[in-house]
C-alpha cells in the first residue's frame, strides 16, 4: 500500500449488484463501499432486500440469491447509512454512470436528491493507460495484477478498485494524479452571475439548455442526456478552454426544456438554432445554399452530374440525388476529392472545360483512365463513377406515410425527413400531419437518418390521415 492517500479529498470506492440493468425497472441487491480518508481506510458492505425477483442469470453472476436479501433490510431503510458513509466524499466507481444512475434513482424514490463529486475508474484509467485498448474491470485485473476476493460482489469489486487506486499511485505519484483527478472530476466553479441555487434546479435529465445573457440575449443552445451535467461541464472546462470562459462569463440567465430521450433532445436543440439563431451557435445553423449533385446521361449516353440548388430541392422524393452539401463550394470540394480518389474524369464531372475530341487533363497525368476519349468502356467509368458516389446517395423516404418515432410517452412525426414536431396523443399527432410539411433541414435529415438506424421493434409507427382509422401499428 501506498502513503499518498492523505494527500487528497476523501474517496469512496462504491460498487453495487443489481436485479437487472434498467434503471426504472430493477433494484439494487447489495452496496459495497471501501473509504480512503485521511490516510485511513474503512469498509462497509450489506445486502438489500431489492422486493422483486432475481432473475435466475442474475443469481448465476453475482452469488445472491433471494433467500438472501428475503430478511434483508429495504434501501429505504438502509439509506441514512449508505448517504452516512458517502457523505463529503468523492464517488469513486467503475462505469461509474451504472452506480451513481441507480444509486440516485433509488435516493429519489425516498425523496433524498443525490448529487457527490464522481470519479469514474473507467476514465482514469483512459487517461492513465492511454495505449491500452480496453479498460473493463476484468482488463483491469489482468494487467495491474490486481487481486481477486469476491468477483461481482459488491464489497470485492470495490476493493479491486482501491486496488487499482494504490497501482497508478505507486506508478505515476501525487502530481499525475491530481493532474487526472483535476482533469476528470467535474469542477462546480460557477461564473460569477449564476448562483447555486439556479444549478441546483436543473435537471438530471435529457433535454435542451439555454443560455442568456444581458437582456435575455440568447447566447447558446445545447442538448445532452443530463441537462445539469452538461451546464455544469461548460463552468468547469471555463478554467482551461478559452471558448467555454468567454461563454461562461456572459451568462446571466439559464432555461432548460426537458425531453424524454436522446432523440428528443436532438430534434428540440436544431430546431430552435435555426428559429432563435443564438450568437454562439454555429454548426446547426439554417443552410440557405442546400445542394446536392443529380446523375443524369449526356448525348453520349454517359452519366454526368448536374447541381441542383435549393429551390429546386425535394429530398426524400427526388431520384439520383448525392450529397446533400451546405452549399456549392462544399460539393464542388467534394467531386473533386472523388475524382482524385477515383481517378474520375473531371471533364465529364464539370470541373474543367472538356474540348470535342480532346481529352482531359487527368487523362494525360494519368489521373484518368480515358472514358472522355473512348479508352474506358461507358460501363466500367459508371460502376466506379456510382461506387464513389454510394456513401453520398440521398435516400427516398422509405415508408408510404409519415411515420412516427415513439420515445416513452410521446411520438416524433417525421414526413419525408422533415420533422413535424412531437405529440403525447392522437388529436396533437393529427394536427400535426395537417399542419403542412415544413422546410428540408439537413440536420434533422441527419438526426432522423442515424436514429432510424437504431430503432427497434415498435418504436417505428406509420401514421395515416385523420380520415383513416386512428389505430396505429407498428413496422
Amino acid at each position: 500500500m501506498t502513503n499518498f492517500r492523505s494527500e487528497f479529498p476523501a474517496f469512496a470506492f462504491v460498487d453495487i449488484e443489481t436485479t437487472g440493468g434498467n434503471l426504472e425497472r430493477d433494484r439494487i441487491t447489495e452496496v459495497g463501499i471501501v473509504s480512503m480518508q485521511d490516510g485511513v481506510e474503512s469498509r462497509w458492505e450489506h445486502l438489500i432486500n431489492p422486493e422483486t425477483l432475481i432473475p435466475y442469470n442474475i443469481q448465476v453472476l453475482t452469488g445472491i440469491s433471494p433467500a438472501m436479501v428475503q430478511e434483508q433490510p429495504t434501501f429505504r431503510e438502509l439509506a441514512q447509512l449508505i448517504l452516512d458513509q458517502l457523505h463529503d466524499k468523492i464517488f469513486v466507481a467503475h462505469n461509474a454512470r451504472f452506480d451513481y444512475g441507480f444509486l440516485r434513482v433509488a435516493f429519489k424514490r425516498i425523496g433524498i436528491d443525490f448529487r457527490p463529486k464522481i470519479l469514474c475508474t473507467v476514465k482514469l484509467s483512459r487517461f492513465l493507460f492511454p495505449e491500452q485498448t480496453r479498460h473493463n474491470l476484468d482488463t483491469l485485473i489482468a494487467v495491474h495484477q490486481l487481486k481477486v476476493l469476491a468477483r461481482h460482489r459488491a464489497l470485492g469489486d470495490a476493493e479491486l478498485l482501491r486496488q487499482f487506486w494504490d497501482c497508478c499511485m505507486t506508478q505515476f505519484g501525487v502530481s499525475k494524479m491530481q493532474e487526472a483527478i483535476d482533469h476528470l472530476l467535474p469542477q462546480q466553479s460557477l461564473p460569477p452571475n449564476i448562483d447555486e441555487a439556479m444549478i441546483k434546479d436543473l435537471p438530471d435529465t435529457p433535454g435542451v439548455y439555454l443560455f442568456y445573457a444581458d437582456n435575455r440575449r440568447l447566447l447558446y443552445i445545447g442538448k445532452s442526456n443530463s441537462i445539469r451535467g452538461r451546464v455544469l461541464s461548460h463552468f468547469s472546462s471555463a478554467l482551461r478552454i478559452r471558448k467555454e470562459m468567454k461563454l461562461a462569463m456572459q451568462v446571466k440567465d439559464i432555461d432548460w426544456i426537458e425531453t424524454v430521450g436522446e432523440v428528443g433532445a436532438l430534434l428540440l436543440e436544431s430546431k430552435l438554432i435555426k428559429e432563435k439563431l443564438p450568437s454562439m451557435n454555429i454548426r446547426l445553423r439554417k443552410s440557405t445554399d442546400l445542394c446536392a449533385w443529380q446523375l443524369s446521361l449526356n448525348h453520349d449516353g454517359i452519366l454526368v452530374p448536374k447541381l441542383v440548388r435549393h429551390q429546386d430541392l425535394s429530398p426524400g422524393r427526388q431520384e439520383n440525388l448525392y450529397g446533400l452539401f451546405y452549399g456549392r463550394s462544399e460539393a464542388i470540394k467534394t467531386l473533386q476529392v472523388l475524382a482524385k480518389k477515383h481517378t474520375l474524369c473531371e471533364g465529364l464531372l464539370g470541373l474543367e472545360k472538356l474540348l470535342p475530341q480532346k481529352s482531359c487533363f487527368g487523362y494525360q497525368v494519368k489521373q484518368c483512365l480515358g472514358i472522355c476519349v473512348g479508352q474506358e468502356s461507358i460501363l466500367s467509368y459508371h460502376d466506379r463513377l456510382l461506387h464513389a458516389l454510394y456513401k453520398y446517395r440521398v435516400g427516398i423516404w422509405p415508408y408510404k406515410t409519415a411515420i412516427g418515432i415513439r420515445e416513452a410517452h410521446v411520438v416524433h412525426v417525421i414526413d419525408h425527413w422533415c420533422y413535424l414536431g412531437t405529440a403525447i396523443d392522437e388529436s396533437e399527432i393529427f394536427e400535426l400531419l395537417n399542419s403542412g410539411i415544413p422546410e428540408f433541414d439537413l440536420d434533422i435529415y441527419k438526426i432522423v437518418k442515424k436514429s432510424l438506424g437504431k430503432m427497434g421493434p415498435g418504436k417505428i409507427i406509420p401514421l395515416p390521415k385523420p380520415a383513416q382509422t386512428t389505430e396505429f401499428e407498428s413496422y
